[in-house]
């Protein structure tokens, strides 16, 4: 009976024009543009400045601030007035204002230099780190300034080494959470509009009156987006070879295990949402609901540990958690399973859930 059944699915899904292209197309250009675009590396910062000193050392140290790469210097304005008036009409994103004492002030080595920052902070992430870059580079440039050290061998020297992303690319940290993304998507939606669409089909009528049972039928549709969703990764991992050349560190058997657990607990989910909808509408929103929900109580934006603590244990219902952390573990450090386990267990906890759910939702019954 299952063999039937298999054959019946999979003969639906590849009579679909749509589905078999979306399939393919859908992981290859999310995984082809999205780490390029969700990138949150803050660059081309604009910024004035307000001179008020004129001196050899404010020249340079504007030119360090315009030679930085993270700022792009709109005019040199002669008044606070003028630089309000430019965020106001965002014209620029930082206005700083040089004190008149400046090239003195260094000299006499004074410790009450100040070098005024006026941000627009309406985008937080980029008025917080343009601050940060600022505050770096004016440091650093008063540093150079500081008298050698009588002792050259005195003093601390630091040394970063940056492990698993040695050269702090965005998209090689973004690339296997748009996986688990793409992933979520087709594993998601697909199933959830399966059931729904053949009970408006009226196919459904037709399998109920069958001595079909509940958990052989929810197994054949489990089988094919299952099956889908590995090649679906696979898509995937081909790209972020062949574009960014990213090489999971970790056994393939490990990562392909991780997925194919999440793919059916996913893809459950799905059919629980797809039992308890009357229409295709209803699943659509239903599922896009809980996928948004999903998504942000993940991690993938923000840190877990950064929510709230009742939004920390609502977090750990949700199955992408579990696969982002092992996603980017496996990817990334090339860990294990027995260093992943408690993550593999909650994702097996949580398929066995969902699953178990869908075949006792699924109502085996005509009208």
């Amino acid at each position: 009976m299952l063999k039937y059944l298999l054959e019946k699915e999979f003969k639906q899904f590849i009579r679909n024009r749509f589905l078999p292209r979306l399939v393919i197309a859908m992981p290859f250009i999310a995984t082809l543009i999205f780490p390029l675009v969700a990138n949150f590396d803050v660059k081309d910062i604009r910024i004035s400045i307000i001179d008020h000193d004129h001196s050899s050392y404010s020249h340079q140290l504007i030119e360090k601030i315009k030679s930085s790469g993270y700022f792009v210097l709109q005019e040199m304005l002669n008044n606070d007035q003028q630089g309000i008036q430019n965020i106001e009409e965002k014209n620029t994103d930082i206005i700083i204002e040089i004190p008149s004492n400046f090239e003195k002030s260094l000299i006499n080595n004074r410790q009450n230099i100040k070098v005024l920052f006026i941000v627009n902070a309406v985008n937080g992430i980029r008025g917080g780190l343009g601050s940060g870059y600022l505050s770096q580079i004016i440091n650093s440039f008063s540093n150079q300034l500081k008298p050698q050290a009588v002792d050259q061998k005195q003093g601390i020297e630091l040394v970063a080494n940056y492990w698993y992303n040695p050269t702090l690319a965005y998209p090689i940290y973004m690339i296997p959470a748009i996986m688990i993304m793409v992933l979520s998507m087709i594993s998601g939606f697909l199933p959830a509009l399966n059931i729904v669409g053949e009970k408006q089909n009226g196919t459904m009528e037709q399998i109920n009156v069958t001595p079909i049972k509940k958990s052989t039928f929810i197994l054949s549709k489990l089988i094919p987006y299952w099956v889908v969703g590995l090649l679906v990764l696979t898509v995937c991992m081909i790209v972020s070879v062949f574009v960014y050349n990213l090489y999971p560190q970790g056994s393939l058997f490990t990562l392909y295990l991780f997925v194919g657990v999440f793919i059916l607990g996913y893809s459950g989910f799905g059919l629980v949402i797809s039992n308890y909808a009357t229409t295709v509408q209803q699943a659509m929103f239903m599922m896009f609901f809980f996928v948004i929900t999903f998504v942000f109580m993940s991690g993938l934006y923000t840190p877990i540990e950064n929510m709230p603590l009742w939004a920390q244990y609502l977090s750990d219902i949700s199955p992408l958690k579990y696969m982002m952390s092992s996603m980017r573990g496996i990817y990334l450090k090339g860990s294990s399973l027995m260093d992943l386990k408690s993550e593999f267990l909650s994702l097996v906890i949580i398929a066995l859930f969902f699953n178990l759910w869908a075949v006792l939702s699924y109502q085996k019954k005509t009208s």
